[in-house]
């Protein structure tokens, strides 16, 4: 191996390092959390996988961390269980969201954006519209909510938008509620040095989905 080569291959082992200790912080911080929707879901007995659906429309409404609901239905259903609700709710809250949008037109944009720039966004719809909403909900840098309103503003298709959303969220949300069934349980070690690949994966695909966004 070239000097460069070592070099970068203890740049790397740094930053799965620190990509690890990063991971680790974080979610220590979310137990707690965690710990306590968990109970209260917990509580609501029966009503519970509904309790989840229902509050993962209204985060299409209501900014709240969805992700403490995913891994609060990680740590209550299980990986796949979990995922199904947290899932199921977040594709009704998009439609619902992307309907209203659609519903309403684009009067409330003309006040803030010109002919001209909306025709741009048409056009960019039109070249790259079902690629960039696939690489925005593969890639979540872009608020789930804000595609939701901004798709339905837009010339995408339903079905588009429908498929897109469905396969899109699907990799972040077997991620989270996995997540969430190990980390009340899990050795910390393991845990932050699982976290630290999947963040150097998903910086990756950030890399890779950056011209489609």
């Amino acid at each position: 191996m070239t000097h460069s080569g070592r070099r970068a291959a203890f740049a790397a082992f740094l930053l799965v390092l620190l990509c690890g200790a990063l991971a680790a912080f974080v979610l220590d911080g979310q137990v707690r959390p965690v710990e306590e929707m968990a109970a209260w879901l917990r509580s609501t007995g029966a009503w519970a996988p509904l309790a989840v659906i229902v509050l993962m429309v209204v985060h299409s409404f209501v900014p709240f961390p969805a992700e403490i609901l995913a891994l609060c239905a990680g740590a209550v259903f299980g990986m796949l269980l979990g995922a199904v609700l947290i899932w199921t709710g977040a594709m009704l809250g998009a439609l619902v969201a992307f309907g209203i949008a659609r519903g309403l037109g684009r009067k409330p944009l003309r006040a803030v954006l010109s002919g001209a720039q909306l025709r741009q966004m048409d056009a960019w719809t039109e070249e790259r519209g079902a690629l960039a909403l696939l690489a925005a909900r593969l890639i979540p840098v872009i608020a789930f909510n804000l595609i939701n309103y901004a798709a339905g503003l837009t010339r995408v298709r339903v079905w588009t938008f429908v498929w897109t959303t469905a396969l899109g969220i699907l990799p972040v949300t077997l991620l989270s509620t996995w997540f969430g069934a190990q980390m009340l349980d899990m050795d910390w070690p393991v845990l932050a040095a699982v976290s630290a690949g999947l963040l150097v994966v998903l910086f990756a695909m950030h890399r890779l989905a950056r011209p489609w966004i």
